[in-house]
C-alpha cells in the first residue's frame, strides 16, 4: 500500500499534470470505487464543469480540490492515476476516467479494486469520514518530540502497532515504521509507554528523517507503485531492514530477522534493536 512518501509524490505529480483542467464528464466503470455519493450518475453530474484547483494530501489520502468540491481518494493497495490523451487505448482495470475539455483524461487504474473515492462540498471532507478521525501529520511542524511523547504516554501497546495506528499519527505504514524503528534502535515489540525520553527523541528524528528522505527519492516501489507519470520511486534502494530478512545488518552485520507484530510482517536487527 502506498504510504505517506508515495502519496506525497503522487500529489506533487498530479499538481503538475492536472491543475487548472476542467472536467467535461466522468466515466465510472466500477461503481464500488465511488463511496460518496452512492450513485455514480450523481457523482459524474456533480463533477461536470468543475475546475481542478490543486491536489493536497492528508495522511495516505489525496484531496483533489475543485471549485466548491473536494474529491478524497485513497489508492489502497495498487491504485494509480495517469494522464492520457483521449485517443490512447484504455488499459485493463481502468475504473474511473475524468474527461477534460482539452482532450486529455485522468484515468484511475486499480488491479486490486480496493481504492475509494468520496466527494464532498469544500470543507465537509475534514469533518466526515474517512478523514475526520485521522491523527497528526508527522511532517507538520506541530509534530514535535513532546507531541510524540504525549501520544506514547501510558500505552501498553507495542510501539510498532501504535505507529501504524492512523488515529495517532498518519501516513506511516509498514515500510517506514520498520525503517524508523531501526534508525532509532528500538525493538518493534517494546511497549510504547515504556520508551524513555532519549528513545522518543531518537524515534521522532528517525520518523521525520526517513519520510523526508523517501519523498526526495520519489517513494519506494516495493510492488507496483509508480507516480502519476509512470515513474518508480527509488527509496527501496536505501531500505536498511524492510525486506532484508536473512541479510547482514548494515550497522553490525547481524542477520536481519522477520517476525509478525500486530498482524504485520516486521523486520528488525536483533543486535541493534535489542528488547
Amino acid at each position: 500500500m502506498p504510504e505517506l512518501p508515495e502519496v506525497e509524490t503522487v500529489k506533487n505529480t498530479l499538481n503538475l499534470l492536472i491543475k487548472d483542467k476542467i472536467i467535461d464528464h466522468v466515466s465510472v466503470h466500477l461503481a464500488r470505487i465511488i463511496q460518496r455519493p452512492d450513485d455514480i450518475e450523481e457523482f459524474s453530474f456533480l463533477l461536470a464543469g468543475h475546475t481542478i484547483q490543486g491536489v493536497e494530501r492528508r495522511g495516505k489520502f489525496l484531496r483533489i480540490l475543485l471549485d466548491g468540491l473536494v474529491l478524497v481518494s485513497h489508492l489502497r493497495m495498487e491504485g494509480r492515476y495517469g494522464l492520457f490523451s483521449s485517443q490512447d487505448p484504455v488499459e485493463k482495470h481502468t475504473h474511473v476516467i475524468f474527461h477534460f475539455n482539452d482532450g486529455t483524461e485522468l484515468r484511475y487504474k486499480d488491479v486490486r479494486q480496493f481504492g475509494t473515492m468520496h466527494l464532498f462540498g469544500a470543507g465537509e471532507e475534514l469533518i466526515n469520514l474517512p478523514l475526520s478521525k485521522l491523527g497528526i501529520e508527522p511532517l507538520d511542524e506541530s509534530f514535535t518530540k513532546e507531541k510524540l511523547k504525549m501520544i506514547l504516554n501510558g500505552k501498553k501497546t507495542k510501539i510498532k502497532s501504535v505507529l501504524l495506528n492512523q488515529v495517532y499519527i498518519v501516513g506511516i505504514g509498514n515500510i517506514y515504521v520498520d525503517e524508523s524503528l531501526f534508525k532509532a534502535g528500538i525493538h518493534p515489540e517494546l511497549n510504547a509507554g515504556s520508551l524513555e525520553d532519549k528513545q522518543i527523541e531518537k524515534l521522532h528524528h528517525a520518523i521525520v528523517n526517513t519520510l523526508s528522505e523517501s519523498i526526495e527519492a520519489g517513494g519506494s516501489s516495493i510492488k507496483s507503485y509508480v507516480n502519476g507519470q509512470g515513474e518508480m520511486g527509488m527509496f527501496q534502494q536505501q531500505l536498511q531492514v524492510y525486506g532484508r530478512q536473512g541479510k547482514p545488518c548494515v550497522k553490525c552485520s547481524a542477520l536481519i530477522e522477520k517476525t509478525v507484530v500486530g498482524g504485520r510482517g516486521t523486520h528488525f536487527c536483533p543486535k541493534c534493536q535489542e528488547i
